[in-house]
């Protein structure tokens, strides 16, 4: 009996030693780390000039939501205004460069950088990119500050610990905690997306800021928020191995050098492997291939499945633009590819993605194509970044705006030409065919009532509910 309360005793110390020794890794305070990495966070205020029209009758507005006040909109005399924007960054380099988001200082007539709370310098761009949100700032002073340091994001587990400093909506030298939420995320905001997600409290204001590890260093860019009324604690971050690519090339070049296979790629799924006899659905199916692109020139032909990048596998599609646009331009890789129902290797020698017929035909707006929804009788087009910046839209925001309304549409007497469609049935819609979908789905109901979210031309979100026809 002795020796079993012994044994007892030695396992239960054990186990208490255990979860202590574990519960050493969860900080007691944040504040020794925030003292030392706050002098190397700054806030960043921008200032642009806006055309707009004034009120052709002063005194006198039309309700919210009449016909008429779109309409006489277009009349009155152009007025400028100065508008500004706010958002954070962080040091880099002892003679005052900043990296921090393209969005905060895109179209920009002035910038003011404000350092450890009270000095305030002018700055100018001195690289972006908008492909990946990230912007290179010089600070315009001979002065000395504090950098820190980018930590290894490849390393950063879920469920660590990290802090965001920034300028949420406008209070400077915030400090918020939190834990990696996820890994490898894609929102649908820009080309190259994988997102670090944490539940670190980041607001408007706090793009562009730094999101730090435990040793103080940058993991991570906080770049976008999901929910539009402020944080719900789910925050978006570039992985700071991913952005460090492009602030190199930047600061070397003024520009970034991504790397370019030259195909348009889709999702390999279930029932495409099985045609295959691939073993799972992985990899990336070639749609198609471009004229005398390097994937051309080194045998790659539509049909094919790229499995594996330069010795890294693919395992969805999404990862590959990823993997091939961090690689060297010029760089000759093995690309190993399912033909046949079998494997086989391709030698490449991939080109510049900036420089190819893909990327200016991408880089077209695509603002005048426009679709016609028949059962709403209404004409629209897609929601692009232009848009978005323009009527200053929660960045991540999706959905069509309309352009033209039948007088004998269910929406006339609820929704305006310029108003946004961005939700349908409570589901998110990104195209017209989202949208010609979901209203599919209805008239198959009894009720035959679709409910409508949408940005009228205020920018004030609505619920439109709509029978229809």
């Amino acid at each position: 009996m002795k020796k079993i309360k012994a044994i007892f005793l030695i396992l239960f110390f054990t186990f208490g030693f255990s979860i202590q020794s574990n519960s050493q890794s969860v900080p007691s305070s944040f504040a020794d780390l925030a003292e030392r990495l706050m002098p190397s966070v700054v806030n960043i205020s921008t200032t642009q000039t806006v055309v707009t029209n004034s009120n052709p009758f002063p005194g006198f507005k039309f309700p919210p939501g009449s016909p008429f006040e779109d309409m006489f909109k277009e009349f009155g005399t152009p007025k400028e205004r100065k508008s500004s924007a706010l958002g954070s960054g962080f040091i880099i380099d002892k003679k005052g460069i900043v990296v921090t988001n393209n969005h905060v200082i895109q179209d920009a007539e002035d910038i003011i950088v404000r350092v450890n709370g009270d000095k305030e310098f002018k700055a100018k761009v001195i690289g972006a990119d908008p492909l990946s949100d990230i912007a290179i700032l010089q600070l315009e002073t001979k002065e000395k500050f504090t950098p820190v340091q980018f930590g290894n994001s490849d390393q950063a587990r879920i469920g660590d610990w990290v802090i965001a400093i920034g300028n949420p909506f406008g209070l400077g030298g915030t400090v918020t905690s939190g834990i990696i939420s996820a890994r490898n995320r894609s929102i649908g905001l820009s080309r190259y997306e994988d997102y670090i997600q944490t539940d670190a409290s980041i607001n408007s204001g706090n793009s562009g800021g730094p999101l730090f590890d435990m040793n103080g260093d940058v993991i991570g860019i906080n770049t976008a928020i999901l929910g539009r009324s402020g944080s719900i604690g789910i925050g978006f971050s570039i992985p700071s191995n991913s952005a460090k690519i492009v602030i190199d090339q930047l600061l070397e070049f003024g520009e970034t050098k991504r790397g370019w296979l030259g195909v348009r790629i889709q999702e390999v799924t279930k029932e495409i492997a099985e045609v295959e006899q691939l073993d799972t659905p992985r990899g990336a199916l070639v749609a198609s291939v471009a004229d005398n692109s390097p994937s051309d020139k080194g045998g790659v032909k539509a049909g094919d499945i790229i499995l594996e990048f330069n010795g890294e596998k693919i395992q969805e599609m999404k990862e590959l633009p990823i993997i091939v646009a961090k690689t060297e331009v010029g760089k000759r890789v093995d690309v190993k590819i399912w033909r046949n129902k079998r494997e086989i290797t391709k030698k490449i020698t991939l080109g510049r993605l900036e420089t190819s017929d893909d990327f200016k035909v991408a880089e077209k707006p695509t603002q005048n194509e426009s679709t016609i929804i028949d059962n709403l009788k209404i004409t629209v087009r897609k929601l692009n970044r232009e848009d978005v910046n323009q009527r200053k839209l929660p960045n991540q925001t999706s959905g069509l705006i309309i352009t033209k309304i039948e007088n004998n549409s269910p929406l006339i007497n609820s929704i305006n030409v310029n108003s946004i469609i961005i939700e349908a049935q409570k589901k998110k819609i990104k195209s017209a065919d989202d949208l010609n979908q979901i209203i599919k789905q209805v008239l198959k109901t009894n009720q035959k009532t679709i409910l409508l979210v949408i940005y009228n031309s205020q920018n004030q979100r609505r619920y439109i509910g709509i029978k229809l026809k």
